[in-house]
């Protein structure tokens, strides 16, 4: 009987002469059943396999596809100017990677009265078009808006708004209403570091601070995806804009200025100059709140200069005995002049006691012995006769007596007077009296180890070396004991000058400054601060002289920034000062 396949039997059930009639197909024997199996079994194991290897594919096809995107630009050649993950403008971040400036995307309430072909630029009327509008932006001025929405002009009207805000905007439903996404520049600190940053303007481009000096790398597609990192510290740059904001308070200063400067490298850790502006808005206010007092202003500062002209004397040979004493009893007669100090100390004062008590009666003695030659040449090569080293586009140019100087000049220059230079060219200066003598230029880029400039010698090692212990008696027993901050060995010299105004100087305006560093044992850091026509208050003992604002301001400042640089308060620690102390006789003055 030949054999029937399975479906036609199927096919052929039925009735037929009232029996049921069945066909089925014979059974496969059980090995082919088995043989069936391993077939069924292989095919199915192929298909799972072929199935994850296109899977496979697909996903390397993607993020193959995203790298392309990311680096190449989908073009299979290198731009990164077509790189929409790259941002418009690099970031620039502090020296522990704190992003102080970036970009990001952001959206823009813009009306376009050419969104629709002919007839009116809105389907409503500015009236209920400026209503909805309020509705999602309440700060907004309803009339104003409607009036600008019927002048058909096409216009900002608003600059940057949310996402959230951009959809609500789309509801309305308005064609002429649109939120495009645009670059923005953040700068996520606010207003901290303000004079360092600068700004980036409507232009797209850097102004003022290290946005305009980075601006080619920040800005070139072939590096603006990389970080600009600068030597700021955010920690210690809040901690100094905190302080002197305080100090300004309590003393009613009109301004303020400070730095923080690595004595070694020249870095500077920290620069602030207020009342400061944001970045993030910039304004008519904001634009007149750009001048930098640090590295832009120059001042007559004073008796900060003191120090520096007794370490020419001593590095020249004429202080080779501190214990020496000059007259200082009556004001000292220069032909027509008369050099005074404020109050009578003593007769005769030695070294150390001139600066304690900050006489420039007696300083003016060792400078005349110095000599104007020599005098200059020192303020020469601390850089005095030149704009401030530093990257920043504003720096102020010294007031500075070119050629051979009068006795007189040299008398009044060493003790801060007749000459005018910036913050930034003293804290220079100071970190080279107590580093060991090297002058290195200040920068707001961070220094890899081992890469700090090599510098030029201004001062020797020894010389150094007793500046150290002549700036820490300073504090701890002449005008700068405000200052003192318990542990940190710090060193440092006050400085009050009068304004200069018409017809010669205003005896009720003037510039205080402290020029301190510290550990004096092994001076790691320079810290400079200056207020601009302090009063004095009841917060100040009613005195308004540098002891009272600027070195307080130090004192305060010091403990709160040392451990963040490393510097940790050390009582059972300070500089030798066996043989010097003793020098003192007259008591310290304030």
């Amino acid at each position: 009987m030949a054999s029937i396949p399975l479906g036609t039997a199927q096919g052929l059930s039925g009735h037929g002469h009232g029996h049921r009639i069945s066909v089925h197909a014979s059974p496969p024997a059980p090995s082919r059943r088995a043989d069936l199996r391993a077939t069924t079994l292989t095919l199915a194991r192929k298909r799972v396999a072929l199935i994850a290897f296109a899977f496979a594919l697909a996903t390397a096809v993607l993020v193959l596809r995203v790298a392309m995107i990311g680096v190449f630009g989908g073009t299979g050649s290198f731009t990164p100017a077509g790189n929409a993950l790259l941002p418009d403008r690099g970031t620039i971040v502090d020296r522990n990677g704190v992003p102080l400036a970036r970009d990001f995307k952001s959206y823009a309430l813009w009306f376009n009265p050419k969104a629709m072909e002919g007839g009116d630029p809105l389907t409503r009327s500015p009236r209920e078009v400026a209503r909805k509008l309020v509705e999602i932006f309440p700060d907004m001025d309803e009339a104003d808006l409607e009036k600008r929405l019927a002048s058909g002009k096409g216009q900002y009207l608003r600059r940057r708004i949310l996402p959230d805000e951009a959809n609500r905007v789309f509801r309305i439903g308005e064609p002429a209403l649109s939120p495009p996404a645009e670059p923005s520049r953040y700068y996520p600190e606010g207003n901290l570091a303000a004079h360092v940053l600068g700004y980036v303007g409507a232009d797209g481009k850097g102004h003022v601070g290290m946005e305009e000096v980075f601006n080619t790398s920040l800005s070139d597609p072939e590096t603006r995806g990389s970080e600009q990192v600068l030597a700021i510290d955010t920690r210690v740059q809040a901690a100094l804009e905190d302080e002197l904001l305080r100090g300004m308070g309590l003393a009613q200063a009109k301004g303020a200025g400070g730095i923080v400067m690595d004595v070694d490298t020249g870095e500077v850790v920290a620069m602030a100059s207020l009342p400061s502006f944001d970045p993030n808005h910039i304004d008519e206010k904001g634009m007149a709140l750009m001048f930098n007092r640090v590295t832009n202003q120059v001042y007559e500062l004073g008796s900060t200069f003191k120090p520096l002209t007794i370490a020419a004397a001593i590095d020249a040979g004429v202080i080779t005995n501190l214990g020496r004493t000059f007259p200082a009893g009556a004001p000292l007669r220069v032909g027509r002049f008369s050099i005074r100090d404020s109050h009578t100390i003593g007769q005769h004062l030695n070294v150390p006691e001139i600066l304690i008590h900050s006489s420039n009666i007696g300083t003016a003695q060792i400078a005349d012995e110095l000599g104007s030659v020599r005098m200059k040449k020192m303020m020469e090569k601390l850089g005095f006769n030149e704009r401030p080293y530093i990257e920043l586009p504003a720096r102020g140019f010294p007031i500075w007596r070119s050629g051979e100087w009068p006795r007189l000049t040299t008398m009044t220059v060493s003790y801060g007077h007749g000459i005018a230079v910036t913050p930034l060219h003293l804290a220079s200066a100071y970190a080279t009296m107590v580093n060991g003598g090297i002058w290195r230029p200040a920068t707001l880029k961070k220094v890899k180890p081992g890469e700090a400039p090599k510098g030029r010698r201004v001062f020797k090692e020894a010389t150094s070396a007793r500046m150290r212990q002549l700036l820490r008696m300073i504090v701890t027993d002449g005008t700068g004991r405000k200052a003192d901050a318990p542990g940190f060995r710090l060193g440092g010299k006050t400085g009050s000058a009068e304004k200069p105004g018409a017809g010669g100087y205003n005896r009720t305006s003037l510039v205080t400054t402290f020029a301190a560093a510290f550990p004096m044992d092994n001076p790691r850091f320079v810290v400079i601060t200056m207020y601009d026509e302090p009063k004095g208050t009841a917060a100040t003992s009613y005195q308004r002289t540098a002891a009272w604002n600027a070195a307080a301001a130090v004192g305060r400042i010091v403990p709160r920034i040392g451990p963040m640089l490393g510097v940790y308060p050390d009582e059972n620690r300070d500089i030798d000062l066996t043989d010097v102390r003793p020098l003192i006789e007259h008591g310290g003055a304030h």
